[in-house]
C-alpha cells in the first residue's frame, strides 16, 4: 500500500460496537488510488458504449461508464472522458473535431466486445473494425451506430466542461434520435428487463441487471425533482 494512502487512513470513533468507519483524507490521495476508491464506491455505473469519427474506416469505438443523463428535455446525455497520457483520446479528438457521435447501450451478449474495445489502440485503428462489429448509418449525424447494439442514441455536443487536475472532459450532448429495438419499446418506456444491461464495477469487472425490486409509487412534483 503506497505511504500515502497508508497515512490518509484514520479511525474514527465507533458508531456502535459492530460498526466501525474509516476516514479517507481525499488531499493525500494519488490519482490512482482516488480513482480505485471512487470506482468501487460509484457503482453500479451505466456504461456508454461511444462510437466517434465520420471517415469509413476510422470509427472509433470506445465505453465510458462516467456516464448518465443531464436533461430530459430536450434528452440530453453527458459522459466523462480522461486523458491519454497528456493527450486526448481517440474519442475526444473527434467528438471537439465533428460535433457529433453516437451513443450505444450493450447487452449482457456484447459484454466480451464492450471490455476489449476499452484498450487503448493507435488513432488509426478502428476498433469497430478490429472487433468485426457491423455498423448501421445513422439518420441525423454523420457517425454511424452500432447495428447489434439494442438501444443507440444520435447525438450532437452542446457543451465540453472540464475538470480537475488531470484534463478530463465532461461531453454534453442532445439526442437527436433514438433507435430502440422493438421488443424493448413498451407504451413509451424501454423494458429493462428484457433489455439485459450491463454495467461497470470497480476494476475489470462488470455486472448483470440481477433482481428488480419495484416499489409503490410516490408522489413527486411535475419537473420531476428529488
Amino acid at each position: 500500500m503506497p505511504i500515502t494512502d497508508r497515512l490518509a487512513r484514520t479511525r474514527v470513533r465507533p458508531i456502535d460496537k459492530e460498526n466501525e468507519l474509516m476516514q479517507i483524507d481525499a488531499t493525500t490521495l494519488t490519482h490512482e488510488s482516488s480513482y480505485r476508491l471512487l470506482t468501487g464506491a460509484v457503482v453500479p455505473r451505466p456504461i456508454a458504449w461511444v462510437s466517434s469519427g465520420i471517415e469509413p474506416g476510422k470509427i472509433n469505438l470506445a465505453p465510458f461508464s462516467t456516464f448518465t443523463f443531464v436533461s430530459p428535455f430536450p434528452p440530453m446525455l453527458g459522459f466523462n472522458c480522461g486523458m491519454r497520457g497528456s493527450t486526448r483520446k481517440d474519442t475526444s479528438r473527434n467528438i471537439n473535431a465533428n460535433g457529433e457521435y453516437v451513443v450505444n447501450i450493450a447487452d449482457e451478449s456484447l459484454l466480451e466486445a464492450l471490455h476489449l474495445s476499452s484498450e487503448d489502440y493507435p488513432p488509426e485503428v478502428s476498433e469497430v473494425e478490429l472487433l468485426g462489429l457491423k455498423t448501421a448509418p445513422s439518420v441525423l449525424i454523420r457517425t454511424p451506430r452500432l447495428a447489434a447494439a439494442p438501444i443507440s442514441m444520435e447525438c450532437r455536443l452542446s457543451q465540453v466542461l472540464s475538470f480537475g487536475s488531470t484534463g478530463s472532459e465532461f461531453f454534453v450532448g442532445e439526442v437527436l434520435m433514438f433507435h430502440v429495438r422493438d421488443d424493448l419499446y413498451r407504451n413509451g418506456k424501454i423494458d429493462t428487463k428484457l433489455l439485459h444491461p450491463i454495467c461497470r464495477l470497480g476494476g475489470p469487472t462488470y455486472a448483470s441487471l440481477g433482481e428488480i425490486i419495484t416499489m409503490r409509487s410516490v408522489g413527486s412534483l411535475p419537473s420531476g425533482g428529488g
